[in-house]
């Protein structure tokens, strides 16, 4: 009979047995890692999408920026343009709600 390499209760491992349990190890190992590497690409994605998230964030705050640069011009090219038709008598105060209401028209 061939003498056991590891005791275990009740039983003993052979050869064949030993074979196994190695395959099974390394089984088990390439899983945890294939799963670790699968992890590590996910972070690496929700990183670059968080990346792109805050980018059109900026994006959409220059953008802002510019309207509102926008508006403040045109709102002082008809402030002057009244002006000058009036012969600088007259003084045009609008407020956003009253700009909001004549943009509705």
């Amino acid at each position: 009979m061939t003498p056991p390499f590891v005791s275990l209760p009740g039983a003993a491992l052979l050869p064949h047995d030993l074979v196994v349990v190695v395959v099974v190890v390394v089984v088990v190992v390439v899983v945890v890692v294939v799963v670790l590497v699968v992890a590590a690409a996910v972070v690496v994605v929700v990183a670059a999408a968080a990346v792109v998230v805050v980018a059109a964030t900026a994006v959409v705050v220059v953008v802002v920026v510019v309207v509102a640069a926008a508006a403040v011009v045109v709102v002082v090219v008809v402030v002057v343009a009244v002006l000058v038709a009036g012969g600088g008598v007259f003084v045009i105060l609008i407020t956003s709600t009253d700009l909001a209401l004549l943009l509705s028209y």
